[in-house]
């Protein structure tokens, strides 16, 4: 049964083509989100002012379809990300990993939306954003400050990234693209 599961799902993905997944990406304002967001789309870094509501980007990786919403991060828009909520198959929650005075900040905010109804069943990737930033927090240490392994129903991983060079999006994007495909 699991060869033939394994082919059947292959199969449908062949025939299908790609699967559409509602993203969408938040964090504390400065984490690197719009900066992310255009890397991913555009393969290049643009410059990027504080996001006031929303970015929306679909993406294409592999075999998923990504609609990515990039809610700006500043406290008072904080309060807007849960209308977001609905739909909504995976999160992409950056951190700022050298800013070491607001990890608490993102954990409180990270964990109040993990608790929404609506994101029960979201699939989780932390972008530890910024590791070219001295005294940068590596993406364990980021795990541990946001309470990540209390998560119990929920699929997370936490990547080491910097989105201006690039590094670490395609490992973490990997991993997101495949946790989202096997959630149908």
């Amino acid at each position: 049964m699991g060869v033939s599961f394994s082919f059947a799902k292959i199969w449908e993905s062949l025939v299908v083509g790609k699967q559409d997944r509602k993203i969408v990406m938040v964090g504390l304002d400065a984490a690197g989100k719009t900066t992310l967001l255009y890397k991913l789309k555009l393969g290049e870094v643009v410059t990027t002012i504080p996001t006031i509501g929303f970015n929306v980007e679909t993406v294409e990786y592999k075999n998923i379809r990504l609609t990515v919403w990039d809610i700006g991060g500043q406290d008072k828009i904080r309060k807007l990300w849960r209308h977001y909520y609905l739909g909504t198959h995976g999160v992409m929650f950056v951190v700022d990993s050298s800013d070491r005075d607001r990890i608490e900040d993102a954990r409180e905010e990270l964990w109040k939306m993990m608790k929404e109804e609506e994101m029960r069943e979201a699939v989780l990737l932390v972008f530890a954003n910024k590791q070219d930033l001295p005294n940068a927090m590596a993406a364990e240490e980021v795990s541990e400050k946001l309470g990540l392994h209390a998560l119990r129903n929920s699929q997370w991983r936490t990547q080491s990234t910097c989105a201006t060079s690039g590094d670490g999006i395609h490992e973490g994007l990997d991993w997101f693209s495949r946790a989202l495909a096997s959630k149908r």
